[in-house]
């Protein structure tokens, strides 16, 4: 993973420092809170409805043991024991003091983090396939290409103040575990035909009150082109980006109004002059990065699969390994998912004693590397196939050994109305009760692949409209109703659920879910999944029975 050379560290050391005087002036009264603001946020300082939440960036999803111990720390130290973990691979720290707020970007600063643009109308924390430079079939580790991308556009003084927030994904795979096209980018890395290294380019995705998947805009574009033509970009965006209303500001927007054709040609002439003006990044920069991402020196002759133990036969370990163990590209090793989705446990939350855990885990079993997720769980990136039992023994200890990935009760959920201004209703609670009613692992295991994704508002940070079952939350006249989409995807076949009719209350909502997930057993062929199923059924069967008895 990146490391911090002097240049870094100075850099955020000095920015943790101008945050602490402007934390002095706003509560000296030197500084109105409306002054304030834009200052914090740029800071990762939200105001919530209790209290401030801190937005810590982790670059692309990749986390060290250190790092992980330093954010358990914090969580006792600062907040209630526990943070959370979020769809943008980030962490939060909901219960945070303003007056404390500095001494956390300083704590932060020496395991090399922070929390800079992970708020505001700027570029925000790059993401990228969590199996990043693990998985098998790879045409390069996207890690690379975000942390780039992250040094290139940190504090860029010509994007520091966008019509919007922008939001850049990237994947070196042709199974997308980014949701590269619900982003303001998408970046999916190939080989051509010749062997090297191509961008494919989608622009203008995402989701919120105008849900869109980003169209292909520039194919094949070279390593060398990137950084000019993401410029070109950004500079198109930064001049004609709405910036008279809020909700027709992003480039997703910009993008359906030029049309794609006309869009992509403006950029075009754009980039002709950025790569005269040098954006693009030298080779020699390029390869000094690409090797802090080189991995580890694996071990040579591992048997391929766990040692023949008791625990093989144990219906626990094996459910586990089928959900949570994934193919490595090393012969020997495998890819460790951790569910943080207990059954009736909040979505992405982990308690500092587990984080702590899982930081000695990762510093055993993993090369002292830990992933975050998209999903909201973690990943160890470098496990011995030998060390399943035993590592899997000991997750169980902590309580993160749920068999659960990819199914029923492995639910995205945003903080919802517990936490957010923002919300109209609750996600957290209408994710324990769905969990709890699909609590017995069998019956997961017999549904199979199924993705619930629920938000507490249009702004959809729960990506509802990408959930095989997405869930969104609205206000009734006071009264919290969860409207039901069937049909989103945000993988290589990226698509937006289809609203199956009238909302439902937060009474009947999961017996709804459960009515679905019913139908799709009754009507199901053989080996089918849920959302193939929803795709040869479409909605009608669904409807008809949610609406039955209306």
């Amino acid at each position: 993973m990146y490391a911090y050379d002097t240049y870094d560290q100075t850099f955020v050391d000095q920015r943790a420092a101008e945050f602490r005087t402007q934390v002095a002036r706003r509560l000296s009264g030197e500084l109105t809170e409306e002054q304030f603001r834009p200052l914090r946020l740029l800071n990762g300082l939200y105001l919530q409805l209790h209290a401030y939440m801190l937005r810590v960036a982790i670059p692309y999803g990749t986390l060290s043991s250190r790092q992980l111990q330093a954010l358990a720390d914090i969580a006792d130290k600062y907040d209630r024991g526990y943070g959370h973990f979020t769809t943008r691979q980030n962490i939060q720290f909901n219960w945070i003091k303003l007056e404390e707020a500095p001494d956390i970007l300083a704590d932060l600063a020496v395991v090399e983090m922070h929390a800079i643009q992970t708020s505001g109308n700027v570029i925000r924390n790059v993401t990228a396939d969590h199996f990043a430079g693990v998985i098998l079939g790879e045409a390069d580790d996207p890690r690379i290409t975000c942390e780039i991308i992250r040094q290139w556009s940190t504090l860029h003084p010509e994007f520091s103040f966008l019509p919007r927030k922008f939001k850049i994904a990237v994947t070196g795979s042709l199974v997308d575990r980014a949701a590269i096209r619900f982003h303001d980018i998408g970046i999916r890395i190939r080989k051509a035909a010749d062997a090297s290294l191509v961008h494919d380019i989608y622009i203008g995705g995402g989701m919120g009150r105008t849900p869109f998947v980003a169209p292909l805009v520039k194919a094949n574009l070279s390593k060398a082109g990137l950084l000019s033509y993401l410029e070109a970009v950004l500079r198109v965006y930064n001049r004609y980006g709405r910036r008279d209303n809020i909700y027709k500001a992003r480039i997703k927007i910009l993008v359906d109004a030029l049309g794609v054709d006309e869009f992509a040609r403006q950029v075009e002439a754009e980039w002709m002059h950025t790569k005269l003006e040098g954006a693009d990044l030298p080779e020699a920069e390029e390869q000094r990065i690409r090797a802090f991402f080189a991995g580890p020196a694996y071990e040579t002759g591992l048997p391929a699969t766990p040692i023949e133990t008791p625990d093989l036969r144990e219906t626990g370990f094996a459910d586990w390994c089928k959900t949570s163990v994934f193919p490595h590209r090393v012969p020997g090793y495998a890819v460790v998912t951790i569910s943080l989705k207990p059954i009736g446990g909040i979505p992405g939350d982990a308690t500092s004693q587990q984080m702590r855990a899982i930081a000695d885990l990762a510093e055993a079993y993993s090369r002292h590397e830990i992933r975050v997720t998209h999903e909201q769980n973690l990943v160890l990136p470098y496990v011995r196939q030998i060390d399943l039992p035993v590592l899997w023994r000991k997750l169980a200890c902590e309580k993160l050994a749920t068999a659960n990935v990819g199914l029923v009760s492995d639910i995205i959920a945003c903080p919802g109305l517990d936490y957010c201004s923002l919300a109209n209703a609750r996600s957290i609670p209408i994710a324990q009760r769905i969990s709890e009613r699909f609590a017995e692992l069998q019956q997961q295991h017999d549904i199979g692949p199924l993705k619930i994704k629920i938000s507490g508002c249009i702004n959809a940070c729960g990506h509802h409209h990408a959930g095989h079952i997405g869930i969104l939350g609205v206000d009734r006249k006071g009264e919290e109703f969860y409207q039901i989409m069937l049909g989103g995807t945000g993988d290589e076949t990226a698509a937006i659920g289809e609203l199956v009719g009238p909302g439902f209350s937060s009474n009947t909502v999961v017996d709804a879910v459960e009515t679905i997930v019913k139908t799709f057993l009754d009507l199901r062929q053989p080996g089918e999944v849920f959302l193939n199923a929803v795709r040869r059924l479409g909605l009608a069967p669904f409807k008809e029975r949610l609406y039955a008895r209306s």
